[in-house]
């Protein structure tokens, strides 16, 4: 694995040794047949000793150990681990090979004796252990897992050591310890008296780099710790109500966008809840059927809901979540009932006020402070002109203002960040005719920083944001110290240190130490100032103003420079979060003078430092100025790794720590910066090599982290497929360059969205420059190691294009065209526009779901959707040229061709394209060239509702059900046998008419035509009223009944027969399914076409849902090439949303020829970060008549709804044996490739079929004739 390189073999105390660098693993499963390869310690310097194959017992010297790790090969390392023995008892030592399960490694080994040179062969062996010529023993290992495993009992007393080689007898190769027999002391020393091992109390390194602890990549994870933490989310009402000695937390909050109720309370007894909805004082009106908790019972003027018990660290409480639909309601009045007793607010009603939403500025009467925690940013407005007396009114206001940010949520705290973050860039005033003793700024410091030090262990799912809170305000300490140093400029600094020192002190300080380093050149003082933003102009404006320069001599030069050293100390501990030295000295205190490492006054170190932590970091500060930074940047992840327990503790110092972990991740981005220029020709595994570090540097740094630490897993993984020469290890690494870099994309998006809402409005408020607002999250970005990680991949992405022979395009569509190049940032926001002439589109963001805008000839982008994706399909079926482009420049250029027409041709591989004149696009519109592309004429025919509200798949046909119900049922039986078909009914067409129709829902019926009326006259938002309105609809009787019967008849569950509640959600996802009708997309695809929207019919195809390992489309005919001798696929993990739905990232796509079904070809890994899972349950399918048109590619534009919820799973693919074996990959695409030839053979036409394996055995779940 990358620097920080772990595997899941803990079996031996976390040591670091002597000597090389050893490689470590990730944990992969290793496949006897064609496994990819699991990954090496990045950088390791593994070595192998061949000797010949005549075993020796002793050759050259014996390098002797207690317990530890040594590199054997690239990939794989022995572990050692005693456990000593008191004087006569047994002794047990076990070996550990990792990753060579399934090897044919021996123990070739010894005893030794005190004054005795020669083997011994102890009389208590392993099993399988035999001798050889009676001079040596030799013990097979034992896989387990990915390693192979020894463990050796001496209970000879006078045994002082075994001695041993490893010899792999199938390769003849044999394994010695850096050209040594490996040798392991069994008893204890003088020298070790009182310690397991040499190596279990005390960390070493070589004079080169330190060795790394093993450590599975998830020991580092980082999880929100709920789902609505991890969202932006804004309080803005929050109640207590006391229930007697109890009481009920009530809180309004918004999450991403949406108005919802949450309640908690820790009464004993069972609570329902009587509620109701208020758009005005002293109104009880029921809510809408969509929003009421599942199992609710709805009243004329009420709802009554149960809460759900819940718990919380072991303690038991009651909660309810309810979302609200509409941002008219003023408030929430309810009562609580306990069996038969009425629970009220005294003798009132209970109340929660919405009234506190967000609301437009009074001042210009626009909206302002949307997505913010506008009543914090406009008290911090408030208070800035006292803030900007001094650091110290600002700190202590910062820290009076923290409890009001932190009940706000991540939106209060990010907030705070904006503010802290203006100061710490000079967007605000630090001090306005005020003076302030250093003191007194640190003793803010100190006051504000214990907050955050607070907040940070009480709510972990806010720690990255007040990390960066704490690294923009410094960390606070000693303050006050003396320079006697008198006259000039150095005594106007010196005022001004004592009056109001602030962060540029830090700058003049080292400003003054490079003026002395340079023997006093003037031109070094002013060249440091003025890269740190420091101007005469500045200088001049402090309070106590510096007019000189320094003029010293060079007789002060050396006593100056000790001086100046050790107060940098202190302007640092005051001033700097990022300063690795002073946060050093803090944590482990500092020596006395001239005693090397560390030097300065003593401090109080951290007690639960991890051992031989401080010696880690003397190596980390001996090579802090390394050319070549690897060893380096080792050292620092090692060290942030070996705090993060810490950080994740309750540590009495652990504001120290934080600061210090700040620190140790400036250092690693400063350090791979510097980095660069040596990785200009550097080999493709180097630069892997450096990604993974920084990543992991990202990784902890982030809170929710385990999509990057996964993305890690597989950097390592790429780099020992890349070290192994598999032969598509950099078609691997590229997969995991895109989901790296739609997580750079996604972590920037958060950023966006929580922090630059709160800088726009704070910096409208405060009057910042409008230049540092617009750039504001950016430069947030830029701070982190999400800007190296960047540089990184952006420089290997060609390296890997070319090596994997990708070329720069992936042509999905392939038509060649003539059209007027417009740029635009997402297709989505564009995909209702309509081009009045042919227009080629390039498009920064395209998520797959979007339709393609009347008028456009071409779609470009950057982005990466599926080739089976709806935006892929309707490119295809409009003739329209759609393709991803892999090289920048090339879109660069595009972009520059702006207005202007050009022509494009593509290949199988590339696209040419060029400027051309408008007389070529005259012919190519020419009506001869229309007629020639013209589609065929399509219409809807209304379908009536037959009399029967549910219906078997022998009731099946065209006039019922639309083509995918009739494709499923004519494929039961017809398939192999080992073939999996789902049990099928079906709501038939006119099912929802019918029950929108019934007198039970007669308000539903008039409010959805009304509805209608609307949106025939253009007025587009009724579309979500409309599906809002029937999610209100009530089941008839008969629907229930007749639905019922059919399910138990064809042996499928029935949801009511596990309570009422399970009932309600099926309905609700059957409304959901006929609601799908007026989606925004299905609506203007029927309109783009001239279909009438009211003759759709939408019938519902109910199923269970097989619980999927993977699922899969088929196009038989290759949709990218137009050949029909070669089948295309692709596959994600888990259910097949993921593949049909807008989720980021790429599926394994591979193709295979009709005439070779068992020889698939896998054209790209996945790069989809999620997988959707689910438990047995039911879904309900759209299944419309719009779906079976000719020319038409109607489907995948309305909803399946599965009954339950799915679950989100961050994917790692280095454990999936569908990426790491290579036999079971065979044989899983070869199932999927030989089903979609049988299927297509079965309807003599090409098919788009949809299926999913589970347990190795193919399911379809619908086929359709591919478009």
């Amino acid at each position: 694995m990358a620097g920080s390189s772990y595997a899941a073999t803990a079996m031996l105390p976390e040591t670091s040794v002597l000597g090389r660098r050893a490689p470590l693993a990730a944990g992969a499963t290793r496949s006897r047949q064609c496994a990819l390869l699991p990954p090496p310690r990045l950088g390791a310097g593994g070595h192998r000793l061949a000797v010949s194959s005549r075993h020796r017992r002793r050759l050259g010297a014996v390098s002797a150990q207690n317990s530890g790790r040594f590199s054997l090969e690239s990939n794989s390392e022995l572990q050692v681990a005693v456990n000593p023995a008191r004087e006569g008892s047994l002794v047990e030592v076990e070996l550990v090979a990792t990753n060579t399960g399934g090897s044919s490694l021996s123990l070739h080994w010894g005893a030794l004796q005190q004054g005795r040179r020669e083997w011994v062969l102890p009389s208590r062996r392993p099993d399988g252990t035999r001798t050889c010529e009676d001079a040596a023993l030799r013990t097979p290992f034992k896989s387990c897992g990915t390693n192979s495993t020894i463990k050796i009992e001496i209970d000879d007393p006078a045994v002082e050591s075994i001695e041993f080689v490893i010899v792999d007898e199938a390769q003849n190769k044999w394994f010695k310890n850096n050209d040594q027999n490996f040798q392991i002391h069994l008893r204890k020393t003088d020298v070790h008296q009182g310690q397991h091992s040499a190596t279990a109390e005390t960390r070493r390194h070589s004079a080169e780099r330190i060795v790394r602890k093993n450590r599975d990549a998830m020991q580092l994870l980082s999880k929100p710790a709920t789902s609505h933490d991890k969202d932006s989310c804004n309080v803005l009402c929050k109640k207590f109500f006391k229930l007697g000695e109890q009481e009920i937390l009530a809180l309004f909050l918004e999450e991403q966008g949406r108005a919802k109720v949450q309640l908690a309370t820790n009464y004993a007894e069972q609570l329902i809840l009587h509620w109701a909805l208020a758009q005005k004082a002293g109104e009880w009106k029921a809510p809408p059927a969509g929003i009421v908790p599942p199992g609710s019972t709805l009243l004329e003027m009420a709802c009554e809901s149960s809460f759900s018990e819940a718990t919380f660290d072991g303690l038991g409480y009651q909660a309810m979540e309810i979302e609200l639909d509409d941002d008219s309601y003023k408030g929430m009045p309810f009562v609580l009932r306990s069996n038969e007793t009425w629970i009220k607010n005294n003798t009132s009603d209970f109340y929660l006020d919405f009234s506190r939403k967000l609301t437009k500025s009074k001042e210009d009467g626009t909206e302002g402070g949307k997505g913010t925690a506008k009543a914090l940013l406009e008290t911090i407005a408030d208070l800035e002109e006292d803030a900007q007396r001094s650091l110290m009114h600002r700190f202590n206001i910062a820290a009076d203002l923290a409890e009001q940010a932190k009940d706000a949520g991540h939106l209060g705290l990010s907030g705070l960040l904006v503010w802290m973050r203006f100061m710490a860039t000079r967007q605000l005033v630090w001090n306005k005719n005020y003076n302030v003793k250093p003191r007194e700024i640190s003793q803010a410091q100190d006051r504000f920083t214990d907050i955050l030090q607070n907040l940070y262990k009480t709510y972990p799912q806010y720690r990255e944001t007040i990390r960066m809170i704490m690294s923009a305000v410094g960390r606070g300490g000693e303050g006050d110290r003396n320079n006697n140093c008198m006259g000039g400029m150095m005594e106007e600094w010196h005022q001004k240190l004592h009056n109001n020192t602030s962060p540029d002190d830090v700058v003049i300080c080292q400003a003054l130490m490079d003026y002395l380093n340079s023997n006093l050149d003037i031109k070094v003082y002013w060249d440091t100032l003025n890269k740190n933003g420091i101007t005469k102009e500045r200088l001049l404006s402090y309070d106590h103003p510096i007019h000189s320069e320094p003029n010293l001599k060079i007789e002060q030069k050396d006593g100056l420079l000790r001086d100046l050293t050790n107060y940098m100390r202190s302007l640092k501990a005051v001033h700097s979060g990022a300063d690795l030295e002073s946060s050093i000295g803090t944590c482990t205190g500092y020596r006395a003078e001239s005693e090397g490492f560390m030097v300065g006054v003593k401090v109080n170190p951290v007690k639960e430092l991890p051992p031989g932590f401080q010696e880690l970091l003397k190596f980390v500060m001996e090579h802090i100025e390394d050319k070549s930074v690897e060893a380096l940047v080792e050292a620092l992840l090692e060290a942030r790794a070996e705090i993060r327990p810490l950080l994740c503790g309750s540590s009495a110092r652990l504001k120290d720590l934080i600061f210090l972990d700040i620190a140790l991740d400036s250092t690693v981005r400063t350090a791979v910066e510097r980095s660069y220029e040596q990785l200009n020709n550097a080999e493709p595994e180097k630069i892997m090599y450096f990604i993974s570090l920084v990543l992991e540097n990202l990784a902890l740094s982030t809170e929710d982290n385990e999509n990057l630490l996964c993305c890690l897993k597989g950097w390592n993984q790429a780099f020992g497929m890349a070290k192994n020469s598999y032969n598509q290890w950099a078609l691997y690494a590229k997969a995991c360059l895109d989901r790296t870099r739609l997580a750079l994309v996604t972590k920037g998006e958060e950023y966006h969205q929580t922090l630059q809402p709160s800088a726009e409005y704070l910096g409208s408020l405060l009057g910042v420059e409008q230049w540092t607002v617009n750039i504001f999250t950016e430069e947030i970005i830029r701070s982190g190691s999400a800007a190296s990680l960047s540089l990184l991949l952006n420089r290997l992405d060609p390296v890997l294009r070319n090596i994997a022979n990708l070329g720069s395009w992936q042509i999905i569509s392939p038509v060649e065209v003539i059209g007027y190049v417009t740029a635009v940032d997402e297709l989505l926001t564009v995909q209702k526009k309509s081009y009045d002439k042919p227009t080629v589109l390039v498009a920064k963001a395209v998520r797959g779901e979007e339709e393609i805008p009347d008028g456009v000839v071409a779609v470009l982008t950057p982005d990466m959707p599926d080739v089976l994706s709806h935006v892929s399909v309707r490119a295809r079926n409009s003739k329209v040229l759609f393709a991803t482009c892999f090289d920048p420049e090339i879109l660069s250029e595009l972009q520059h061709y702006e207005r202007k027409l050009i022509s494009m041709k593509p290949t199988s591989t590339d696209i040419t394209y060029r400027e051309t004149a408008e007389s070529e696009l005259l012919v190519a519109s020419s009506p001869t060239a229309q007629n020639d592309q013209s589609g065929p004429s399509i219409s809807l025919v209304k379908k009536q509702f037959p009399g029967k509200y549910a219906i078997s798949a022998d009731q099946f046909s065209d006039e019922m059900v639309g083509a995918k119900s009739r494709n499923i049922a004519y494929l039961k039986g017809k398939v192999p046998p080992s073939v999996g078909v789902p049990t099928s009914v079906a709501l038939p067409f006119g099912t929802f008419e019918t029950v929108l129709s019934d007198k039970i829902n007669k308000e539903v019926d008039q409010n959805v035509q009304s509805l209608k009326k609307k949106l025939n006259q253009g007025e587009f938002s009724a579309l979500n009223e409309i599906r809002h309105a029937i999610l209100n609809l009530i089941a008839p009787v008969s629907l229930v009944k007749e639905l019922k019967e059919k399910m138990q008849g064809c042996g499928m569950p029935w949801p009511g027969d596990e309570g009422e509640q399970r009932w309600e959600q099926a309905w609700m996802a059957i409304k959901k399914v006929w609601a799908s009708k007026w989606n925004e997309r299905a609506y203007f695809s029927t309109r783009k076409v001239k279909l009438d929207h009211d003759y759709l019919s939408m019938a519902v195809l109910v199923q269970e849902i097989v619980s999927a390992d993977y699922a899969f489309v088929i196009h038989t005919t290759n949709p990218s090439s137009g050949d029909d001798r070669e089948i295309y696929a692709e596959v994600v993990k888990g259910l097949g949303e993921t593949l049909v739905g807008a989720y980021p990232g790429r599926a394994l796509s591979f193709v295979c020829k009709k005439d070779d079904l068992n020889s698939p070809k896998v054209l790209g890994y996945p790069s989809k970060p999620i997988g959707l899972f689910i438990k047995q349950s039911i879904i309900f399918r759209s299944d419309s008549n719009g779906e079976d048109l000719e020319g038409y590619a109607g489907a995948g534009l309305y909803d399946s709804v599965p009954m339950d919820k799915e679950e989100e799973v961050v994917l790692d693919y280095t454990t999936d044996p569908l990426i790491i074996d290579c036999s079971f990959r065979n044989s899983i695409l070869s199932s999927i490739a030989r089903t979609g030839y049988a299927i297509e053979e079965l309807y003599g036409s090409p098919q788009d079929i949809e299926g999913v394996v589970k347990d190795g055995k193919i399911y379809i779940v619908q086929t359709r004739p591919q478009m």
